[in-house]
């Protein structure tokens, strides 16, 4: 007689109060771990994994960071077993509302006093691109913040970035100051000769529209750095 084979138990065969969409429902979505949350996005395991156990692979995978997360691609994420290509373009897509979450915040309520103010503002906005982005802040006389914006997108190492853009639109908001920003993927913090020239050439550009640079702020992972607090600018 031949053994009768065990059928190992799926999502839907646990108690309600365990399936992760049920828990959900039922609950607030911060009782949720981020192998359920991630679960409900997988929705179904495959190959004899259920999709909670397919979420903490990835998340495993990943050091258990959403930051390090973020910085996936579909393609890395479909080398991860379990992970096809549906899948993966779910995850990306609420990875990247997630993002411009943070950039909905309205910026006139945003009031600038010192470099900490300024990356507070616009690490969320910067540090999960792969490649270097350069972004100005567009300021009032108080300090308010007119504007955001990226202005040009570059490679892994740097980016090209046009002044008299900078500068006209800062007329165009009507800005009586600036503060710019780059980010490094490489997650390092210390300025490039270049960064240190650019930043010296548009604050002398800047002076001749009457426009004052307040600084210059580098971000990444682990914090900023700030060409003000330096004393970088002269």
């Amino acid at each position: 007689m031949q053994p009768r084979e065990v059928r190992k138990k799926t999502i839907k065969d646990w108690a309600p109060d365990d399936r992760p969409r049920e828990k959900l429902y039922e609950h607030k979505p911060g009782s949720l771990s981020n192998a359920e949350l991630l679960a409900i996005l997988i929705r179904e395991g495959g190959r004899g994994r259920n999709a909670l156990e397919v979420a903490r692979q990835v998340l495993d995978n990943c050091g258990n960071s959403l930051q390090n997360l973020n910085n996936y691609s579909v393609r890395d994420l479909m080398k991860i077993k379990g992970i096809g290509k549906a899948k993966a373009v779910t995850i990306m897509a609420a990875l990247e509302l997630g993002r411009r979450r943070q950039t909905e915040i309205t910026p006139r309520r945003h009031f600038i006093r010192n470099s900490r103010d300024s990356s507070d503002y616009a690490r969320p906005k910067l540090v999960d691109h792969r490649h270097e982005v350069f972004a100005v802040m567009y300021l009032a006389q108080t300090g308010w913040v007119k504007a955001f914006e990226i202005l040009s997108i570059g490679g892994m190492t740097s980016t090209t970035v046009d002044l008299r853009l900078i500068l006209r639109r800062a007329l165009e908001e009507g800005a009586v100051s600036i503060i710019v920003f780059h980010n490094h993927p490489s997650g390092s913090l210390q300025p490039s000769k270049a960064d240190e020239a650019l930043t010296q050439k548009l604050n002398q550009a800047a002076k001749l529209m009457d426009i004052k640079l307040l600084d210059h702020v580098i971000v990444c992972d682990s914090g900023y750095f700030s060409f003000a607090d330096e004393g970088l600018l002269s």
